[in-house]
């Protein structure tokens, strides 16, 4: 049975296949965060011959204090729109649905890059992997907090007005709204304190409804979880099990899967799909599509997948970074096998 080259909704948008390119940072967009040429080409040569349903466009900054790192994609102003646009326009060309990652680094951002001051859950530093952190962010105020919340909501204003056909909100890889949802980073204890669940995803609520009163009952929303953080003491899948049905009553379309604080990794598996544990036991809780990515190099791999019910649509990051092609070459084999 072939599912990979199957369409599928995801709200009111059909996607030709089952394929996703996740969001990956190229660092091709200029200093100040406009689009360059560079990356219109880029995503024009990932996106052409349609065989990949959707491509997640790459975390963009929705403030400046929000910034990333330099080379980072901006939507953090209205002159951002009109590059913006250009790479949708690339992207619908070759008929392939396109969403914009929207995202705040809190604590991972750098005051020599932004220019301000770090802000994060909580006055503590980030274990991020791999990247060692002694900084100490400032404790977000409910002004910074909800300042936050007005910036998302803009952020996707804006690429709603760019043409996107819907818009992912990011919160993985040890960024500021998994720093809230992380017990190893939100030590609060007021209304989004780090000892409930609740308490700890109360920012993604707060985000979710304002979004969605931004763009309209059938704008299709997505957010990126990081899971579990497979860290002592942090996320846990019990964890995203009662986040994920929060999410769903909220008003969100489409569930992404990744890590946490571990970042792009799960330390205990080096299968392809390597969060397939978290999606198969999601797919029993939620109705919404799931996006399940980790590891994924080959089509066989993909299909297997689908076919085990372990999630909805695989997102295929490095191997479709390294090899533009990827996509193309699964379509022909999955069709022959």
């Amino acid at each position: 049975m072939n599912i990979l080259n199957t369409p599928i909704m995801v709200g009111n948008i059909k996607l030709n296949n089952r394929i996703v390119m996740p969001p990956m940072a190229t660092a091709k967009a200029g200093n100040d965060g406009k689009v360059s040429q560079a990356l219109c080409n880029y995503y024009d040569e990932k996106s052409h011959g349609s065989y990949i349903g959707l491509i997640i466009t790459e975390h963009s900054f929705i403030s400046p204090e929000g910034k990333a790192g330099n080379g980072q994609l901006a939507i953090a102003d209205d002159s951002d729109i009109d590059g913006l646009e250009k790479i949708v326009n690339v992207i619908h060309k070759n008929d392939t649905k396109a969403m914009a990652q929207i995202s705040h680094a809190g604590g991972a951002a750098k005051t020599s890059i932004t220019g301000q001051t770090t802000l994060s859950a909580s006055a503590n530093p980030l274990p991020r992997a791999g990247k060692e952190n002694t900084d100490i962010p400032k404790e977000m105020n409910l002004l910074d907090i909800q300042k936050v919340v007005d910036d998302f909501a803009k952020a996707a204003i804006r690429a709603k007005k760019a043409g996107y056909d819907g818009v992912e909100i990011h919160s993985a890889h040890g960024y500021l709204l998994n720093q809230f949802y992380s017990p190893l980073t939100n030590k609060r204890t007021d209304e989004y304190s780090g000892s409930t669940l609740m308490g700890r995803i109360k920012l993604h609520l707060d985000v979710i409804q304002t979004v969605r009163e931004a763009v309209g009952k059938d704008y299709p929303i997505a957010l990126r979880l990081g899971a579990c953080d497979y860290i002592p003491g942090g996320s846990t899948l019990q964890d995203s099990i009662a986040a994920a049905k929060e999410f769903e009553k909220a008003g969100i379309d489409l569930l992404d899967i990744s890590g946490g604080f571990c970042g792009y990794i799960n330390p205990y598996s080096k299968e392809q799909g390597y969060f397939s544990e978290i999606t198969e036991e999601l797919k029993k809780h939620i109705s919404i599509p799931i996006i399940l990515t980790g590891g994924i190099v080959d089509a066989a791999t993909a299909e297997k997948l689908l076919l085990e019910n372990k999630t909805d649509l695989v997102g295929v990051g490095r191997a479709i970074l390294k090899n533009s092609d990827w996509a193309k070459n699964a379509h022909f084999y999955i069709n022959k096998n």
